[in-house]
Order: C-alpha cells, then structure tokens, then sequence
C-alpha cells in the first residue's frame, strides 16, 4: 500500500468569517470514515483561522470531538465575548482619541487601538488547552501546530510552530519560522489586527495580525513538512462582472476600510495559490526533462481550496441589526450597514446570527464537495 501523503490544514484569517472554516471542518468530520482519526497532521493558522487551529491541534487525538467543542464555542460567540462594545467604552475611547489630537499626545497619550480585545483573550485563556498540542505530538496525532504574526519591531512575518523534533526553523525573506511552545499571547498576537486591536509583546517585540505582510501564506505547512495543502480561504464569493464593472458613489469610510482588510486578509492567499500553480506547472514540464528536473528543488505540491460558494457581504448585510446600539450606529455612520460597506461588517459581526449562518454555509459546501474531498484526503 502506498504510503499516506503528509496533509496541512491551512487556516486563513478574516475575524468573523472563520466561523466558515468550523462548518467546514464540521463536514470533513461527517466525510471521514473514522471521525476521531486526525486527517491533518500539519496545522497552520493565521489571525482568526489561527484559534480554529489551536483548538484543533489541541484535540488532535479526537478530530471530531475537537471541532464539536470549537463548533460550540462559536455558536454562542457574541461581541461582547471578543471585544468590549459598550456605550462606556466607546465615549471614553472618543474622549481619549480627542484629547490625545488637540493636545498632541502631550496631556493624554495616544490610544493603543481603536477596540479593545481582553473579553477575547479571556474567552481564550478559558476554552483553549495549549497543554493538548503537546500531547498530540507525542501520541503521534500530530506533527506540527504554526501560528504566523507580523512583527513591528523588525518588519518580519514569524511563524511560532510547535511540532516534532525534526522540524527545523526557517529563515526566508521577510520571513522566519521559531520554534518554542504555543500560548495565550501568541494567539492573540496573530489576531491583532492594526489599529483595531492593540499589539501584542512577545519576548521583547511587539507583533500584530499575522495575516499582514504574510507574503507566502502556504510556505509555513511546506517548511513543517507537509507534501499536500487543504486550504480553508475565507474569500467571499465576488459579484458578478456586470455588477463589478457599474459605477456607484464615492466609497463610504466601512468600503474603503473593507477594501484595506480584504487586502490583508485574501489578496496575499490568492497571490501565493498563483504562484503555487505556476511552480507546479514548471515541476511538470521538467518531468519531462530528466537531465533537468535533478537540478532544481522545485517540487510539486497538490492543492484543494475551498472558499465560500456565497457572497458573506450579502449575509452580513442580513443581520447588521445585531450590532450593540451605539456599535451600529456608528457602524451607520460609517457605511458599514448598506450594501457597499459590509464588507467591515463581516469581520466585526460575532454573533450568533451570522456565525452560525456562515457555518452552515461551510458544512454545505465541503458536503457538496464531498467525493472530491475524500479523494484529496486519500480515504
């Protein structure tokens, strides 16, 4: 029998829209012949695809027992559980914002973001069992768990990774692979995302969402070994080319800021698959050339992608009602609430309304896809 290619898991970030990602791998637990058996021995993740990825490797041992507890946690997920949406907050976060302008930073320092995200970090410090990633690794469920962040102080994108002890770090351009034990703080850097939620300090740098200056986000499950790539994108299914090419109005702040976070989060995955496909169409010509396939380290790398089969702006759109009274209203105010603004909505939107709604959508489309999932996977 021919030996089981190494699979990562490639978990992308978007806020939000990882709730997608858990529908997902909830039909992936429904296609598996053995449902606690772990299909991904490689498990890499970034911003918010990076808690879906711990709460995973930290359950390798049971993968359908590891996404019922992470399906549960994001069913009854609301904002006030990620970030503190009260009336409070927001008046005393505008008076320091005006202060920290008209004094010019003298009288009251500038704030560290514009959200503040500990509800988050104690969500995490409950649910997350950072001990089980170690545990699976040495039961043999698992291989490796990388979480990627982008650091202020040196410019670099880093992936902390936990995994056996062959794996060896990596130092590419602009970017490193370090070895050392998964925790609180690195989950929460790799979710800070810029000026929304504050940095995190690690060591004695200061890191932020990892999904920024991420120039290769397939090359961590390569470097962890991985030989085959299921990717979860969070890219929302585009409008049509008529839609895409009518004019409209000038863009309201929420659609330039969707525009800024969907740069961040999806551009660099769709540029990275590109290149991916150009590199596996260059490894198949050289097969052809044997004198010449032995001089390149080029290998070909099989790749299935799943992204959402419907437009998350759309789903957004239907439940903008369930932001808090003043988050909404500001979120009005912004544009966030019609049609061509949603796009900041659908990253900002924990609640149980959309999640579970996107989750759905996650379990219908790998479902749909069934047959050609259990072939990637070999099963």
């Amino acid at each position: 029998m021919a030996r089981q290619a190494h699979i990562g898991l490639v978990l992308s970030g978007g806020g939000a829209r990882a709730a997608y990602q858990v529908g997902v791998l909830m039909g992936i637990a429904r296609i598996l012949p053995d449902p606690k058996l772990n299909p991904f021995p490689i498990i890499c993740g970034t911003s918010a695809g990076a808690i879906n990825a711990v709460a995973l490797a930290s359950g390798a041992g049971n993968f359908q027992y590891a996404i019922t507890n992470l399906a549960q946690v994001w069913k009854q997920l609301h904002i006030n559980n990620v970030y503190d949406a009260s009336s409070w907050y927001f008046l005393k976060t505008f008076l320091h914002f005006g202060l920290s302008i008209v004094s010019g930073g003298r009288l009251w320092r500038n704030p560290q973001s514009f959200l503040n995200n500990a509800p988050l970090r104690e969500l995490l410090a409950r649910t997350m069992v950072f001990e089980g990633v170690d545990h699976a690794i040495k039961q043999g469920s698992l291989e490796a768990l990388a979480l990627t962040a982008s650091c202020y102080t040196t410019g670099m994108s880093v992936t902390f990774f936990q995994g056996e002890e062959g794996v060896e770090e990596w130092d590419r351009y602009k970017r490193v692979g370090l070895r050392e034990p998964i925790g609180l703080d690195h989950m929460m850097a790799t979710s800070a995302i810029p000026l929304i939620f504050p940095s995190v300090k690690i060591g004695d740098k200061f890191y932020c969402d990892g999904a920024v200056r991420q120039l290769s986000p397939l090359s961590s499950a390569l470097h962890l070994g991985a030989e085959k790539l299921f990717i979860v994108g969070l890219a929302s299914q585009r409008p049509d080319t008529i839609e895409r090419r009518q004019s409209g109005p000038y863009p309201s702040p929420a659609q330039i800021f969707g525009h800024l976070l969907n740069s961040v989060f999806i551009d660099s995955m769709s540029m990275d698959m590109e290149r991916l496909t150009r590199i596996n169409h260059t490894v198949s010509l050289l097969q052809t050339h044997a004198e010449l396939a032995g001089k390149t380290q080029l290998r070909k790398v099989e790749t299935f992608i799943l992204n959402p089969s419907q437009s998350l702006e759309g789903i957004a759109y239907k439940h903008t009602h369930l932001f808090p009274p003043l988050l909404r209203f500001l979120m009005q105010g912004t544009g966030a609430t019609r049609h061509r603004g949603t796009a900041l909505a659908t990253y900002l939107l924990f609640e149980p309304g959309y999640t579970r709604e996107l989750m759905a959508l996650g379990y219908h489309d790998a479902m749909r896809q069934k047959d050609q999932i259990k072939q990637f996977l070999e099963l």
